[in-house]
């Protein structure tokens, strides 16, 4: 059943974008977003559906060296491979029954069932962005974290020594 994206949305929980999407029959559910997905942009599910970026098909239907995300290990367990932000796989082989695929940090090879389901696209890079400066860390409300190793000895049980000492004790929490 084709769904239609309504709106982008960022979570706090996560670190890239969802999208909410409605289907023909009115029910809204929220997927994880491919760079390039924007509102108004029909996406598909099956075998059936077309080559696009956002639309889910088998593994068996995808062509070898298509970027892909949010893939099932197991058919009809659902995605748990490649769903962290600015992250993407890629179709390297067919083997008989069997599609293997490359992770892109990683460099990990994975075989998988060609009835397997995975989504066309990478996943978008909303907030995978490094800091610039260490005042970005202060708005975020995060403090600095300072080793205790590298306190005076008053101010942390770890604290003190000449150079790099490791205080002579277990760690501790002050």
């Amino acid at each position: 059943m084709p769904a239609v994206v309504v709106r982008l949305e960022s979570v706090s929980l996560s670190n890239s974008r969802i999208a909410l999407v409605c289907y023909k029959n009115g029910m809204l559910s929220y997927i994880l977003a491919p760079s390039h997905l924007s509102p108004g942009d029909v996406i598909c599910s099956g075998p059936s559906a077309e080559l696009s970026v956002g639309n889910a098909l088998p593994m068996g239907s995808i062509p070898v060296g298509t970027i892909i995300h949010n893939i099932e290990l197991k058919p009809g367990r659902g995605g748990q491979l490649v769903r962290a932000a600015g992250t993407y796989a890629r179709m390297v082989r067919r083997t008989k029954g069997d599609i293997v695929i490359r992770l892109q940090n990683s460099g990990k090879l994975y075989s998988l069932s060609t009835q397997s389901m995975a989504t066309i696209g990478m996943i978008s890079e909303h907030h995978n962005v490094p800091l610039r400066k260490a005042g970005e860390s202060r708005w975020r409300n995060r403090r600095p974290v300072v080793r205790g190793v590298a306190m005076n000895p008053i101010d942390h049980p770890h604290g003190g020594g000449e150079g790099k000492s490791k205080g002579g004790r277990h760690p501790v929490t002050p």
